[in-house]
Parts: C-alpha cells; structure tokens; sequence
C-alpha cells in the first residue's frame, strides 16, 4: 500500500511582523523573568501559551493604568499615541514591535489628516480591531471606520474622502469599495484612495487556493481569534470541500481522514510553525493506526 502523501504548506505561517514581535518579546525574556505585552501577541492560544511559560504577561488596555516602571511590548497590530502617552507618563518603558507596514501606514494616515483637515480619512478595515483602532488613533477618533457596504452611511459624499486600507484586509474587497465611493461621490477629484493591503498577507489568498485544490483532504491550522485565520479557511473550503479548521493537534480525529492519499496542512499568519508540525505529526499516527487496523482485516 502506498503511503499518503502530506505536505504543510511552506507560505503559510507567522509574517515577518508576528515574526518580529516573537523575537522581541523572546529576546528580552533572555535577560528578565518577566515582560508585559499588550494584547495577545498573537491570535493563537498555543503560542500565546508558550511564551507565557517563558514570562510574558498578556495585560489589556484597562490594566495600563495600574502598570509603573516597567517594560512593556507592543505588539506587531500598533497602537493609538494616547497609548504611548499613557505608558510613558507612568514610567513604562516600551518595547515597539509594531510591524513597519502598519506603522508606515500610521504616519501616512496622520499626514493626511494633519494636511487635510477638512477631507474624511476613511479606513477599509474591521471595526474593533487592533490594527484598526491604532490606524483611528492618528486622526483622534475622528476616522470613518467601514468594514461592509452599508457603513457608507456615515460617509459624506459631499466632502472630500482619502481612503485607506487595513493592512490585512482582502484587495478585492478593497477594490469594491472603491467602485461604491466612485459610484456616490459628487465630485471624483475629491476622492484619493490608497491601496496600503499588505501583499504578503494578501498574496496567500491566491496560493492557498491553489494548495487547497491540489489536495484531497485540507487541515486548516490557526487560533480560532485570528481574523486572518478566518478569511484563509473559508477560501480554503470554498476550493476543497474536505477542509478541516482545527486549533491544535488534539482537533484531529480518526474520523477526519478516510483513505486520502493526499493532505495538505496550512495555516494564517498568526500559526506557528512548529503547531502545523504538530499537528502533522498527528495526522500521521492516525494514519499509522489505520494502515495496520486494516492490514490486521486482510
């Protein structure tokens, strides 16, 4: 019998941001027993979970306040200037790891609403997120946040829009919208749109497609928070119907795998390599166990 053929996906896992941050918080836990971080440093439990075992402290933003004299990592999303000033005015000292795309993004948003004044920033992204409230943050709240089509009912489309982009969201969605704003505004010379989508992020999207459509059986491997996670799966099953989200190795179960000669393991930029690994590893004693359940009926 011929042995099934596994592969994890070699694009998938962290991005160089999520890749930055871990580096930072593990360096500085080389020389300290303990390191803050603001936020989950990652969308996935596991990983958060490992570093915790290594004395990282997940705080949230109502805690900033009690916090004095100490370290404190911010992680890759970013975050608003009222943050920074919060921190430093109680002595904390900050370890910046937010990633450079989403902070080149944040200075060209506040650029725009300093020399703008007058014209809406609008931001492509979801409502709620990380990223999203630090990219809010540079205008002091005061930009339109529109995650879906019907959010254009707070857009005034008789002033001028410069548009922007979460950095992980979809460019197809990112290109919609700017049909929809053409469509609705009075005068077109007063709409800029920048396309600030990170392609290393959005460039998975093609190739996942593809990787799911070249095997039979799909394992989907990310923390179930991570927005990035939940997008990927969903292309995923759309392209192979036999996709499987799942958390963490113990997820996979015998009944999952039905004699598929190809499997392929990937994942969103928020999952470690070391879990797709894991969960490989996982996949294959059940594969194992099946060989010899059925050789044992021969």
């Amino acid at each position: 019998m011929l042995y099934p053929h596994i592969e994890i996906d070699g694009d998938s896992g962290f991005c160089f941001g999520v890749v930055n941050a871990i580096q930072k918080a593990e360096q500085e836990l080389s020389v300290s027993n303990q390191l803050y971080c603001l936020g989950d440093i990652v969308h996935n439990s596991d990983e958060v979970e490992r570093l915790s075992k290594a004395g990282l402290v997940v705080i949230e933003h109502a805690d900033l306040a009690n916090l004095h004299d100490t370290k404190l990592l911010f992680r890759a999303h970013g975050e608003p200037p009222m943050v920074y000033d919060q921190a430093r005015a109680n002595g904390v000292e900050i370890i910046d790891a937010t990633c450079p795309v989403v902070l080149a993004l944040q200075k060209r948003i506040r650029k725009a609403f300093e020399q703008y004044p007058e014209a809406q920033i609008v931001i492509y992204g979801k409502k709620g997120h990380a990223e999203v409230n630090g990219l809010v943050g540079q205008t002091a709240g005061k930009a339109i946040v529109v995650e879906q089509e019907s959010d254009l009912k707070d857009v005034d489309f008789s002033k001028s829009i410069i548009l922007f982009s979460q950095t992980t969201k979809s460019i197809g969605g990112f290109n919609a919208l700017v049909d929809k704003i053409k469509e609705q505004i009075f005068d077109v010379e007063q709409f800029t749109y920048y396309d600030t989508i990170c392609r290393q992020v959005a460039n998975r999207m093609e190739h996942i497609k593809q990787f799911a459509k070249n095997h039979e059986l799909i394992f989907f491997v990310s923390g179930k928070k991570s927005s990035n996670g939940k997008v990927l799966y969903e292309e995923c099953k759309k392209q192979n119907t036999k996709t499987y989200f799942v958390s963490s190795p113990d997820d996979v179960t015998m009944a999952m795998y039905e004699g598929e000669m190809s499997v392929g393991i990937c994942g969103a930029t928020s999952t470690p390599k070391w879990q797709m690994e894991a969960v490989k590893n996982r996949i294959t004693q059940i594969i194992d166990k099946t060989i010899q359940n059925d050789n044992k009926q021969i």
